[in-house]
């Protein structure tokens, strides 16, 4: 059944003005009867207005008056001719203008940091193309030179439970574990550079130059 709309404020008028039961008022508005009884004691939706459900298409007064009249019957939503708002439910989620700039920084840290989930996958986590995701692979995208690789999580482009699904199903079709784990050889850091030796250790290469032509030594 449609979701009724204001379903607290329809409740109330229902209360005040009918006599359906708080079982027919609760399958009604989705609420429990017990909580159609609280605020027919004053304990819930303290300060509501009551909306009027005949007023607003949702009821007919006829449909009112047959559930009255048969407290084992439940309401039917009135049938209206306004197009209602169809439910998303597949695509890429929304992404606020201001985080739009930061989906190729996201999509630069999952190829470098796990090679294994596919242009598919990383298009449905941060909600950019595949163009997108081959042109940052190839090193041919425009801006290459100042991406930055940063966790979408941490840049609130997807969540680290829908990564983190993501990251097994991939291993597990790839046939590799299916741990969050790091994989050996993944990740793997490289080896630090060899600290500079001191000044003074080598020889005569000090800031002052070579002294030995100032300062013969005796035989």
């Amino acid at each position: 059944m449609t979701q009724v709309l204001m379903p607290k404020a329809t409740a109330v008028w229902l209360i005040d003005n009918t006599g359906l039961s708080f079982e027919q008022i609760g399958a009604f508005c989705g609420l429990h009867p017990l909580e159609v009884q609280g605020i027919a004691d004053g304990e819930v939706a303290i300060g509501i207005v009551g909306q009027d459900p005949i007023a607003n298409g949702q009821l007919t007064a006829e449909e009112i008056k047959r559930c009255e009249d048969d407290t084992t019957a439940n309401l039917k939503m009135a049938k209206s001719d306004i197009p209602q708002p169809l439910t998303r439910t597949k695509g890429p989620r929304y992404t606020p203008v201001s985080k739009r700039q930061d989906k190729p920084d996201a999509v630069a840290w999952l190829i470098r940091h796990h090679p294994e989930l596919s242009d598919a996958q990383i298009s449905r986590l941060i909600g950019t193309t595949k163009q997108t995701i081959a042109a940052i692979r190839d090193r041919s995208h425009w801006n290459t030179a100042n991406l930055r690789p940063r966790d979408p999580v941490l840049l609130g482009l997807c969540t680290q439970t829908d990564l983190n699904a993501a990251i097994l199903k991939a291993r597990k079709a790839a046939g590799k574990p299916a741990t969050l784990d790091p994989l050996p050889g993944e990740h793997a850091e490289e080896a630090p550079e060899p600290m500079q030796q001191p000044l003074e250790d080598q020889g005569q290469s000090s800031r002052w130059g070579d002294l030995s032509a100032l300062f013969p030594t005796k035989n």
